[in-house]
């Protein structure tokens, strides 16, 4: 049997849809996702590789000595003058502080005291427990121990503690909750451990900001803290009733991850603090969104380069190349002000969605995903995905990253709707009010959680209590 093989040449069209990237694109989808801190680092590195741009804090003459002259054969002009003064919209809001805490705080080796300043003034304390804080503050050394009284050697025990608490109420006139409020609002601060009056304060504060707590960690630096010190383990199961191994784990923990100084050094290059790039403020009945520009350069074109340009003479690779800095200048102005307009937009539609959490607290937040927000300001959902990673928010509520404010829900026996954050806020609530001697399990957490209104599995109990860093109730039972 013989097969005939047949090939034919065929010429098609087809029509398809493709994006392409092109550099004005790729900039802007680059900024938009960046933190400040990155943005204000790529801005700077842009002001010292393109001489085109500049910083409009810098005052630049029209009579500075000129170069050779040269001309121009484009069309710059209209957006010379447009842009002359160019400013990010938002700053305006910010200007007239007398006090500029931020920039202080974000510059490189700002002080462990500026560091704790400015994250008192944005805490929720009253005018009156900021006072007493400042007081604090100004006690705390350079390790981040709270020492008020010269000479006085820190006892590590709760009678020591108290008495420094009565003296600092003695020296502001203020009273012991009020101090004691204002105390514990400070040692939430970061570096963690900092405010602590004695070493055993500071290793219990850091323990108990470990992504997992572990009680048998914070028994041992309560009430061995001497033996811990000694490196006398096999002592310290004795008491507790414990194996060594147990307490070899526990001592793992605290010697990897603990520190006792933990605010030594402070200062340097690496530190780190977190600067909110939006401000939500309530002005009357009204939430005001504004962007915060301090420390962020206020791009503007060179008026030295401008001149350059109206003038005759220069070789026409040198016009190429400074014609070549104006639009790398403007497309790097006009991305960053398209970044700065949507990140207000995503904000203000964030704060339209959740106008009861802001005024009444997490229980009200509603459940919120990207795709909402897409739709209200008309972008794509991956556009919202960008501006909110690594964004935070100052709000009345607190600071917090842009993502917080979305999340899913879980429906409640009333036909309420709950959302994952403030399930997770209950449940941590529940375990943290529970028995030590007796904790609860996770369907004992589950039906607690149902007196609320909220009906969770136990294994979804199981993945918020583990989300939140707690461990099972047998590792959580206290041996005391």
């Amino acid at each position: 049997m013989a097969y005939e093989i047949k090939q034919e040449l065929r010429q098609e069209l087809k029509l398809t849809q493709q994006l392409i990237m092109t550099p004005q694109l790729k900039l802007a989808i680059r900024l938009l996702q960046l933190s400040r801190q990155d943005l204000v680092d790529t801005v700077r590195e842009e002001l010292q590789s393109n001489p085109v741009l500049e910083d409009s804090g810098v005052v630049e003459s029209e009579d500075s000595p000129e170069p050779k002259q040269e001309t121009h054969e484009f069309d710059w002009q209209a957006y010379l003058e447009e842009y002359e003064n160019y400013r990010i919209p938002g700053q305006q809001i910010r200007e007239g502080e007398e006090e500029n805490i931020i920039e202080k705080a974000t510059s490189s080796g700002s002080s462990l005291t500026e560091h704790l300043l400015w994250q008192l003034k944005l805490s929720p304390l009253s005018e009156k427990e900021k006072r007493i804080g400042e007081f604090i503050i100004g006690n705390i050394d350079d390790d981040g121990c709270l020492r008020v009284i010269e000479g006085r050697s820190a006892a590590g025990d709760v009678a020591y503690e108290a008495e420094v608490l009565n003296d600092i109420a003695g020296l502001t006139g203020a009273s012991a909750d009020e101090v004691q409020k204002a105390l514990e609002t400070i040692q939430q601060f970061d570096p963690p451990g900092v405010g602590a009056r004695d070493i055993r304060e500071c290793l219990l504060l850091q323990a108990r900001r470990l992504p997992v707590r572990d009680t048998l960690v914070e028994e041992i630096i309560s009430f061995h803290l001497e033996l811990l010190a000694g490196k006398n383990y096999k002592a310290i199961a004795r008491k507790m009733g414990l194996s060594t191994e147990r307490v070899y784990e526990a001592v793992k923990i605290i010697t990897q991850f603990l520190n006792p100084l933990p605010c030594s050094g402070y200062g340097t290059d690496e530190a780190c603090v977190i600067v909110p790039d939006i401000y939500i403020q309530k002005v009357g009945d009204e939430y005001v969104v504004s962007s915060n520009e301090d420390g962020m350069p206020k791009l503007k074109i060179s008026p030295y380069y401008r001149k350059m340009l109206r003038q005759a003479g220069a070789p026409q690779e040198t016009r190429n190349y400074i014609q070549e800095r104006f639009r790398s200048a403007l497309w790097f102005i006009k991305s960053l002000h398209q970044r700065q307009r949507t990140l207000i937009k995503v904000a203000t539609s964030i704060v339209k969605f959740q106008r009861e959490f802001l005024d009444k607290g997490l229980e009200y937040m509603k459940p919120m995903v990207l795709k909402d927000v897409a739709a209200d300001i008309g972008v794509h959902e991956s556009t919202v995905s960008r501006v909110t990673s690594n964004k935070y928010a100052h709000t009345p509520r607190g600071l917090f990253v842009l993502k917080y404010f979305f999340s899913t829900g879980v429906s409640g026996t009333d036909g309420n709707n709950f959302t994952t954050e403030y399930i997770k806020q209950k449940l941590k609530s529940i375990i943290d009010s529970e028995d030590l001697k007796n904790p609860l399990s996770d369907q004992q957490i589950a039906d607690k959680l149902k007196e609320y209104g909220i009906v969770v599995a136990r294994r979804t109990a199981t993945k918020y209590r583990e989300e939140l860093g707690y461990l099972s109730s047998n590792r959580r039972k206290s041996h005391f």
